[in-house]
C-alpha cells in the first residue's frame, strides 16, 4: 500500500513537471526538433547506405553542387554530404551524451561530498576543482587527445574529465541548501547515516538541478567533440561534423565557393546545441522556482 502511494506522489510530481514544461513554448520546439534529429540519427543506416562511406565506394563526383540526385551535393571525395551529415550525427551524439554523463558523474559525486562532509574533504575537493576551473579545458582536453591513441573513446575521456568542475561546484551548493532544511537534521537524530542522508535526501534533491544541467552539458560536449575533431584530434576513421568541416577546410572548399560541403555540418552543430538549450532552459524553469514566472 505505502509503495503504491509512493508511485503515485511519483507520477503526479512527473506530470506536473511535465505540464510546466511544455507551457514553455522554446523548449517544447526544442525537444522536438532534438527527437527528430537523434531518430534520423539511430535511422542512418536504414535511411543510407553505409557502403557509400567508403572513398572507393564515392557514387558522385567531387565538390558535384547539390542536385535531385545528391540533395546536399558532394564532398571531395565524391560522397554524399547528406549522407555524411546524417551519420556524422551519430557520432557527435555518442560523445556528447556519453561524455555528459562522465562528466555529470563526477561532477555529482565531488559536489556531494564537498557538501555533506564538509570540513577537510570539502577543502581538498574545492582546490581540486578550483584546479580545473582556472584551467582551460579545452586546451586540457586537446592535450589529452594528443597523448592519448586517437578515437572516439579517448574523445569522450577528454571530454568528460575536463568539464565536470561547474557541475561540482552547482551540486555542492545544493547540497548545502538540502543539508540546512530540518528534516536533515531530524533523519541524523534519528540515527540516519551519511549514506541514509545522500541516498534518501541529498540525491533526490539535487536530481531535478543536475537534470537541468545536463542538458546544458551536453551541447558543449558537443562542441567541444567538434572543436577537436577540426582540430583534426578526433577519430580519423568516424565521420563526424568536425571531421567534415576539418576536410573541407583542408581540401579547399572555402575558397573553391563549395558552400554545400560547409553549411549542413556547421548548420547541424548550432541546431542541435541550440535545442539543448532551450530545453535546459525550460528545465531549469521548471526545478527553480525563482524563474517560474520568466517562462517564455
Amino acid at each position: 500500500m505505502t509503495a503504491a502511494i509512493v508511485w503515485q506522489r511519483r507520477r503526479s510530481a512527473a506530470a506536473r513537471v511535465w505540464r510546466e514544461f511544455a507551457a514553455n513554448r522554446g523548449g517544447l520546439a526544442g525537444l522536438a526538433v532534438l527527437v527528430a534529429i537523434v531518430v534520423l540519427a539511430l535511422l542512418a543506416p536504414v535511411l543510407t547506405d553505409p557502403a557509400q562511406l567508403d572513398v572507393t565506394n564515392a557514387p558522385g563526383r567531387p565538390l558535384q553542387a547539390p542536385s535531385t540526385e545528391f540533395l546536399l551535393g558532394t564532398d571531395i571525395d565524391g560522397r554524399s554530404v547528406l549522407v555524411l551529415t546524417l551519420w556524422g550525427a551519430r557520432v557527435s551524439l555518442l560523445v556528447g551524451f556519453a561524455a555528459t554523463l562522465l562528466s555529470v558523474l563526477i561532477g555529482t559525486v565531488v559536489g556531494i561530498a564537498a557538501g555533506h562532509f564538509g570540513r577537510w574533504v570539502a577543502a581538498v575537493l574545492l582546490r581540486f576543482t578550483d584546479f580545473f576551473l582556472v584551467l582551460p579545458s579545452l586546451v586540457l582536453a586537446i592535450a589529452l587527445s594528443t597523448v592519448l591513441p586517437q578515437g572516439i573513446a579517448t574523445i569522450i575521456l577528454a571530454v568528460g574529465v575536463t568539464s565536470w568542475p561547474t557541475t561540482a561546484r552547482l551540486v555542492r551548493a545544493q547540497t548545502l541548501t538540502i543539508e540546512s532544511r530540518p528534516y536533515i537534521e531530524r533523519a541524523r537524530a534519528l540515527g540516519g547515516g551519511h549514506l541514509h542522508v545522500i541516498g534518501k535526501h541529498v540525491v533526490p534533491g539535487v536530481l531535478p538541478l543536475v537534470l537541468a544541467n545536463t542538458t546544458l552539458v551536453v551541447g558543449n560536449s558537443i562542441i567541444a567533440e567538434s572543436t577537436l575533431s577540426f582540430l583534426g584530434l578526433g577519430d580519423p576513421t568516424a565521420v563526424s561534423w568536425g571531421s567534415m568541416l576539418q576536410r573541407a577546410l583542408s581540401s579547399g572548399a572555402v575558397t573553391g565557393g563549395a558552400w554545400w560541403y560547409l553549411l549542413p555540418p556547421g548548420l547541424a552543430i548550432v541546431v542541435i546545441v541550440l535545442c539543448f538549450t532551450l530545453v535546459g532552459r525550460a528545465l531549469e524553469t521548471v526545478v527553480n522556482p525563482r524563474l517560474k514566472g520568466r517562462r517564455s
